[in-house]
């Protein structure tokens, strides 16, 4: 027999609204507000850097699409079977406002994106991407609302009291339509707010990187490679509680594998940078930027 705690979260009714025949999705809205917020503290960061604040609006024009273009690549690539695989609609791989953004392929794209503007202007990527870290972390924690309103990436059963309760969604026809649907009020099953779980480790790790920012001395990249760490390590272990479908590697799901992989590469970085001598300032070109320090 099923216990219903008076604590448990609830899910939203819905996550998606019309204003006439447009819908306004709260994913799509949650990914936007994560975006302004990452680029108002970026850009107030930088110029504490001594770097040209504008730069920062410049690369988020070529950095914010080559990151969702690489986030969704990402995302088809680890769950091709939702996509090509029997009974998919091919097409769906291009409905991104559904949900479904992987984080490593927004960063590796994303970061290749601004890699490619900054050295065109000359400019050392180090700072720059220290400069961005606690942005990016905070803005993946408000990202993460976006899975709540979808009903998606959500633990195994629980009956822990802070449980997430999932709800029967429909479309206007009856027919089951968990993410754009709205809800019966029927409730699916409890489960982990692994959601939740992970908002909360991105904002600890978001004060922790401004902690270690002004109470340490780092070299040119290393505050990010200790963003990539922080970060994996808490998706690492959250990825142990999901029970979503998910592409399994030796019995393992993707993302754990991939978080632990870019986990050691992180570290190995983060001692690399601290050898090869890097100056703090932002105004330091990419040339020089293993001249100082």
């Amino acid at each position: 027999m099923r216990v219903d705690y008076l604590a448990n979260i609830p899910s939203p009714p819905q996550g998606v609204w019309y204003l006439g025949p447009v819908p306004i999705r709260a994913y799509a809205l949650c990914i936007i507000a994560g975006i302004v917020v990452a680029l108002w503290l970026t850009t107030r960061r930088y110029a504490a850097r001594g770097g040209d604040p504008n730069l920062v609006l410049d690369v988020a024009i070529v950095a914010i699409p080559a990151g969702i273009i690489g986030g969704r690549i990402y995302h088809v690539l680890t769950d091709w079977p939702k996509y090509f695989g029997e009974g998919a609609n091919p097409i769906d791989a291009l409905k991104i406002t559904n949900g479904g953004l992987g984080i490593w392929g927004a960063v590796a794209l994303g970061g290749l994106a601004v890699w490619w503007y900054l050295r065109r202007k000359k400019v050392a990527l180090g700072p720059f991407a220290d400069a961005v870290a606690p942005g990016v972390i905070l803005a993946q924690a408000i990202g993460r609302l976006g899975n709540w309103f979808n009903q998606e990436l959500y633990g195994r059963p629980t009956e822990v009291p802070w449980a997430l309760d999932i709800y029967q969604r429909v479309d206007e026809q009856g027919r089951p339509a968990p993410v754009t649907g709205t809800s019966t009020g029927e409730v699916l099953t409890s489960v982990h707010p692994t959601f939740l779980y992970e908002m909360m480790w991105n904002l600890a790790i978001f004060a922790l990187l401004l902690w270690i920012d002004r109470r340490f001395t780092l070299r040119g990249g290393q505050l990010f490679a200790l963003y990539v760490a922080g970060y994996t390590v808490g998706r690492f272990w959250i990825e142990l509680m999901r029970d979503d479908p998910a592409t399994l590697v030796g019995g393992l799901r993707i993302n754990t594998i991939v978080s632990a992989v870019v986990c050691a590469g992180a570290v190995a970085a983060f001692f690399a940078l601290r050898r090869r001598g890097t100056i703090d300032a932002a105004e330091g070109t990419a040339g020089s930027e293993a001249s100082e320090r």
